[in-house]
């Protein structure tokens, strides 16, 4: 069947626009946002420079788009993550902390955690972007607090700690090994992490 809803200018104006942000994202991730300029922007979408500032009207706007986009992106993942069928709420936790290991040994830089590679760098610089990270942030911890609550409910998480406060001290606790990870080249602080997030999901040491 024949799609009776052609594609407009509007749809046409969003797809080049993110297949800028996805072309430039591994560069960003890679090398900062600071260190990279335009023209390498241009390059790694193959598009001329009148092109970018059609889509963009600065560098700073880019960097809000990307974060905005990547933050999208990255819920939607959790929704994946999370709509697993026949698992209980610590099953779920463990399956999203098992992801973000993954994600930073095994996977490319365009996978990696955009805000990792920039908290740091844009936060003192940048308000808007600070905030657009601000809240990203609070989501996911939101949509963690869902599961965790889900997972007290049914018995697979402790009680011991408010949800919120569980699900924003491993959100933290990983934050802080990605960064680890990025200084010692090593995998030992994600399984730090993972040893201090199965005593507070449930008491005991497990391995991921």
């Amino acid at each position: 069947m024949e799609d009776t809803y052609p594609m407009t200018l509007r749809d046409k104006h969003e797809i080049a626009k993110r297949s800028i942000l996805d072309s430039a994202r591994p560069l960003i991730g890679a090398r900062g946002f600071s260190a990279v300029g335009i023209a390498q922007i241009l390059v790694a979408a193959r598009i001329p420079k009148g092109s970018f500032y059609h889509y963009f009207d600065s560098k700073e706007r880019f960097g809000e788009d990307l974060l905005s986009l990547y933050i999208a992106d990255y819920l939607a993942t959790l929704e994946n993550l999370f709509s697993a069928p026949h698992q209980n709420g610590y099953e779920k936790i463990r399956a999203y902390l098992k992801f973000w290991r993954s994600t930073h040994i095994d996977g490319k830089v365009g996978d990696k955690c955009l805000i990792v590679k920039l908290a740091a760098e844009m936060a003192d610089l940048s308000e808007t972007m600070r905030e657009i990270m601000q809240c990203g942030t609070a989501k996911v911890i939101d949509r963690l607090t869902d599961v965790i609550q889900s997972g007290q409910k049914d018995g697979s998480i402790n009680k011991e700690l408010q949800a919120s406060t569980l699900a924003a001290a491993l959100y933290q606790t990983w934050l802080g090994a990605t960064l680890m990870l990025k200084i010692t080249k090593h995998t030992q602080p994600f399984d730090i992490a993972w040893q201090t997030s199965a005593h507070l999901l449930r008491g005991t040491p497990e391995l991921l």
